[in-house]
């Protein structure tokens, strides 16, 4: 589509003097999104249609992480791999490493999986439908929706925490989370609009959505008076906007001790790669005792590594913290000096210092290694 077209469609959008605001929902929310879309880095300019890679990588980025966050990763990607092939063709290691700060790292071996997949038995094509989206690895019922309407204009609403925000307001939903998401996605559904303008612009309605709840309808001191569906919004006319969604009392895991073991050679640091399934799979970390509720010192210190040239570990003063999904993390750092010859242990290897930005080190490694070394 031509940028003249898209000028073309945007002026055959209703204008908001509708005698009903509840139908005209769909095409105010279209004409606003016209006016003030978001400029981002995975969002083509108004009138050319999405790339499917890019779609895709975003969303998979954007699970549990914020845009900003999110915009210097994807073009980092993007300037390695510009497209499915060519990440395809990619190692899981290298993916990991450019993965390395993004957190939930399953996310990164799902990508990986996920484009050896398209590549392997799609011919380098994604599907263009939400059932064949979901077959493929890492693409559950929201990602696939979000990339059939984003980049195939299938009419299906994606409903992310945005959109569960807006919607929940709209139209009050009293039943709290996660128990209300099939009402939401019920509701949301509505805004796709029957025109055939609206039924041709599933994406842009879907993302206009996301902007409104990302720039307007935000969790707390939302701008109602800039919104265009503030007509017959519930939650505006009751004054109880920031109460939606509502949500169940959040349950925090347990929290989890152990101990970490910084041991250098040099300008060298001795570091080891964890299991490729289970938390962190796959990622390059210093060795570590078990992360248990209730541990000691004493029992973590009992699982230092055995390296020959340690005869004391140094603990350092205080501790590393970390907080992943279900559980809080406290970690005692111990470190060791070793002469230049030991031999780092089975399973493990030294590497330089001076090198370590490009392992795939997760945060929480990244914290102790600062503690240890700094």
């Amino acid at each position: 589509m031509t940028l003249a077209n898209a000028a073309v469609r945007r002026k055959k959008t209703p204008s908001p003097d509708i005698a009903d605001p509840l139908a005209a929902r769909p095409a105010l929310l279209l004409a606003w999104y016209d006016r003030h879309r978001r400029v981002l880095p995975w969002r083509p300019p108004a009138g050319r249609r999405p790339d499917p890679y890019a779609v895709w990588l975003s969303e998979i980025m954007l699970q549990q992480t914020g845009v900003k966050t999110v915009g210097p990763y994807f073009e980092k990607f993007l300037a390695r791999w510009p497209d499915i092939a060519a990440l395809g063709r990619a190692s899981l290691d290298d993916v990991l490493r450019m993965w390395a700060g993004l957190g939930y790292y399953s996310r990164a071996r799902n990508l990986h999986a996920c484009a050896v997949s398209v590549l392997r038995d799609h011919g380098g094509m994604f599907p263009g439908t939400e059932e064949g989206l979901r077959g493929l690895p890492g693409i559950g019922p929201y990602t696939a929706a979000a990339i059939a309407a984003i980049a195939f204009d299938r009419r299906t609403m994606p409903v992310d925490g945005n959109i569960e925000r807006v919607v929940s307001r709209l139209f009050a939903v009293e039943e709290t989370l996660p128990q209300a998401k099939p009402v939401i996605q019920r509701l949301a559904e509505t805004l796709l609009g029957d025109s055939r303008e609206e039924k041709s612009r599933a994406g842009d309605s879907a993302q206009a959505l996301m902007d409104l709840g990302a720039s307007i309808c935000t969790p707390k001191k939302p701008a109602c008076s800039l919104c265009p569906l503030n007509e017959g919004c519930s939650a505006r006319q009751r004054g109880d906007q920031e109460s939606f969604p509502r949500k169940a009392a959040k349950k925090s895991g347990e929290l989890r001790r152990g101990a970490a073991f910084v041991v250098t050679r040099g300008d060298e640091l001795l570091v080891r790669s964890r299991p490729e399934k289970g938390l962190l799979g796959g990622m390059t970390e210093v060795p570590v005792s078990e992360w248990r509720a209730g541990q000691d010192d004493k029992a973590a210190l009992g699982q230092a590594p055995q390296v020959g040239g340690v005869s004391r570990w140094h603990r350092k003063l205080g501790v590393v913290t970390h907080v992943f999904t279900h559980f809080p993390l406290e970690l005692v750092v111990y470190t060791a000096h070793v002469p230049a010859r030991t031999r780092a242990p089975k399973g493990m290897r030294w590497v330089p210092i001076a090198t370590l930005e490009g392992e795939a080190l997760p945060n929480v490694m990244r914290k102790v290694i600062a503690h240890g070394i700094g």
